[in-house]
């Protein structure tokens, strides 16, 4: 990168940086006041970059940092992340249930997207929803995004709406813990199927004791490893349909440079070479990215586009999570005991 170009950059990511650290703080003061974190910082980071952008209006000079930002600060998150998974947890969690969560997986994905489509969303948005919903949440989508090369509006509609249902699905799904009947393995395991982040996995099993905990834990790691997957072939769908509409494609665009990345580290990691001290400062910093991310992603969204998309959006998340906390409720009756 050279000197100018560097100089470029400062300004707006110094602005990144300081809506970044705003949310950190708000992050603590919530669970300060409440005991529990609801929001996420990296939500946080959205709604005051959407603020910032919305109260100062487009500075020229933020531009440059603000794409840097956004879009490579978060491609090297995203490989970071790859120290998350490892191909240890596939081995110990028997073949049964690896088949479960990925026909489920893969299943939500297609029904998602099906019914965010027929409300009227553009395909983009509705596949970041669909892998949100149906994977991991905000990390699915903002991991997908650069890979469809959806747009700051869509991700941020996608983010906002997504963490507000992930809030009430850690809230709610314990009724069913009281109500219908689950032993505490099938209650885990429901929590792990449908719960989008592991914190809110944790928060959702635990009030059916340490085997519900424990057995979230392993099949939400299970969903997590469907990103590699779906992102390397979202990856490949995004450049066939770029030759197909006579874009010139490289074969960086066929597979972006960030996934194969995200699947060295997760090899390496599966292979023991990386300690786990190391893994912790890697995830640590690519949290850290990635909330910068999301606060130059809010400076760079429309509020007005965002808004004009909200009923739809929370009605297409909440249709896709409804229907995968049946599906998975089935599943988890009929493959495990009380």
């Amino acid at each position: 990168m050279s000197f100018f170009r560097t100089r470029q950059i400062i300004p707006g990511l110094a602005v990144c940086v300081a809506v970044a650290v705003a949310a950190y703080l708000l992050a603590r003061v919530q669970h300060a006041l409440f005991g529990a974190g609801f929001l996420e910082a990296l939500v946080f980071a959205i709604i005051l970059g959407i603020m910032t952008r919305t109260v100062l209006s487009e500075r020229n000079a933020w531009r440059p940092g603000i794409s840097f930002s956004s879009k490579t600060l978060l491609e090297i998150a995203i490989v970071l992340l790859g120290a998350s998974i490892s191909f240890a947890t596939i081995r110990s969690a028997g073949l049964t249930l690896i088949i479960s969560v990925v026909a489920i997986v893969t299943i939500s994905i297609y029904v998602s997207f099906a019914v965010a489509r027929l409300l009227g969303l553009s395909p983009r948005l509705a596949m970041l929803i669909a892998c949100g919903n149906s994977i991991c949440g905000n990390s699915a989508i903002v991991a997908v995004a650069p890979v469809i090369e959806a747009n700051s509006d869509e991700v941020a509609s996608a983010l906002a709406f997504t963490a507000v249902l992930g809030v009430a699905s850690v809230l709610l799904l314990p009724l069913l813990y009281v109500y219908a009947g689950l032993g505490a393995a099938q209650y885990g395991a429901l929590a792990g199927l449908t719960v989008y982040a592991v914190p809110q996995v944790l928060a959702a099993a635990t009030p059916a004791g340490l085997v519900a905990v424990q057995t979230g834990t392993v099949i939400k790691l299970l969903r997590v490893l469907m990103l590699g997957p779906v992102i390397f072939t979202l990856g490949i769908l995004q450049g066939r349909a770029a030759r197909r509409a006579g874009r010139t494609t490289s074969r960086g665009h066929l597979v972006p440079w960030f996934i194969i990345g995200f699947m060295v580290v997760v090899v390496i990691r599966s292979l023991g070479l990386i300690p786990s001290d190391v893994v912790t400062i890697l995830l640590t910093i690519s949290s850290g990215l990635t909330v910068v991310a999301m606060a130059g992603l809010g400076l760079s969204v429309d509020i007005r586009t965002v808004a004009s998309a909200g009923g739809r959006v929370i009605l297409a998340s909440s249709i896709s999570l409804l229907l995968l906390i049946a599906v998975s409720y089935f599943v988890v009756i009929a493959a495990l005991q009380p």
